[in-house]
């Protein structure tokens, strides 16, 4: 399942086949596909993600939002879309701070290539079995 956040991207979860030389390896790691409009990131570059068509893309659910932080879900909605619209014009503007999303990862630009950076934990909290494996591809 995957998460649309709109005006900056979907995040989702990939299953990936490894050969490895003895044994064939299954991972689930996270994905990030920007979804920005391009006048914002002037020669910004960011990595294509390809997102498998089986996926199920769901919208961000602002009402579950609103019960971790006791908000009003159309106050938070406001707060994600404000928060959105404030990185996209620094990033007009040629600033480059980083976006950090809490228990997932950061959004950073470095040498001008916009990416999505996951924690260690965030990987190893989707695949228990070879968290190694999935680190290493993400």
């Amino acid at each position: 399942q995957g998460v649309l956040v709109p005006g900056l991207g979907t995040f989702a979860v990939v299953h990936e086949q490894i050969n490895g030389t003895e044994e064939v390896y299954v991972v689930r790691r996270p994905v990030f596909q920007l979804d920005m409009d391009m006048s914002f990131l002037g020669e910004l570059v960011f990595p294509t993600v390809m997102m498998p068509g089986d996926i199920e893309i769901m919208p961000l659910d602002y009402w579950w939002l609103s019960q971790t932080n006791s908000l009003p879900p159309d106050v938070v909605r406001g707060c994600v879309e404000e928060t959105i619209l404030l990185y996209s014009f620094q990033l007009k503007d040629r600033q480059r701070p980083a976006f950090a999303f809490e228990n997932i990862g950061i959004l950073s630009c470095q040498d001008n290539v916009l990416c999505m950076q996951f924690h260690c934990s965030c990987i190893a909290g989707l695949e228990s079995r070879d968290t190694w494996m999935a680190l290493l591809l993400t």
